[in-house]
């Protein structure tokens, strides 16, 4: 498949079938999300990968409502055989940026950093993975975290240096998946979101 294709194929899935997702399907998402480009090379990321009914099953039962999930109507979210958590450590880029080649920057605590490349680093790598699920001919839906982030930690045995920007739901997309009510707004125009020269 072409990028153009994939690209303008992708939106996210809410409502998948049970159907499994093969293992080497999974994998080669994920080898292809580990090539994004990260700052100095630091390549600080890495996805607990949940698969299957008790471990996904888990997944939401500690990061949702519990009358959420116990409501009948519940979305077909909550199907998707496979749930990915990217995570992010700041730590390792300070600790890049701390080695001869980098120390220069400047870059050796949080604070001097002009944006958190650890999460913007996370989501390039989560954005091939999004891609990667078109090509593959799956759905996907990235979405942020409700529960208390320790909680998620402590169930999964997160170390406490890594950060989960949300969480990605993979699998076949149910036959009734249409788009989104927010998909009615459609995409801004070209004119509207780029500013040659100058704002």
């Amino acid at each position: 498949m072409e990028l153009d294709e994939a690209i303008r194929r992708r939106r996210m899935c809410r409502n998948f079938s049970d159907r499994p997702v093969p293992p080497e399907v999974v994998d080669r998402l994920l080898d292809r999300a580990r090539r994004a480009p990260s700052a100095g090379h630091s390549q600080g990321w890495a996805f607990v990968v949940l698969s299957g009914t008790e471990e996904t099953g888990r997944f939401w039962s500690a990061d949702s409502d519990p009358a959420w999930l116990d409501d009948p109507t519940l979305p077909g979210l909550v199907r998707a055989p496979v749930v990915v958590l990217p995570l992010c450590s700041a730590q390792i880029y300070l600790d890049r940026y701390s080695e001869p080649d980098k120390i220069a920057h400047g870059l050796t605590s949080a604070e001097a950093w002009p944006a958190p490349f650890w999460t913007v680093d996370v989501a390039f790598a989560t954005m091939l993975l999004l891609l990667g699920a078109v090509e593959e001919g799956l759905g996907a839906l990235f979405f942020g975290l409700r529960g208390d982030p320790e909680r998620l930690r402590a169930e999964f045995g997160i170390p406490p240096q890594w950060q989960a920007i949300g969480a990605v739901s993979l699998g076949w997309r149910a036959e009734d998946d249409g788009p989104a009510g927010s998909a009615r707004r459609g995409r801004r125009a070209l004119d509207e979101v780029v500013h040659r020269g100058g704002w």
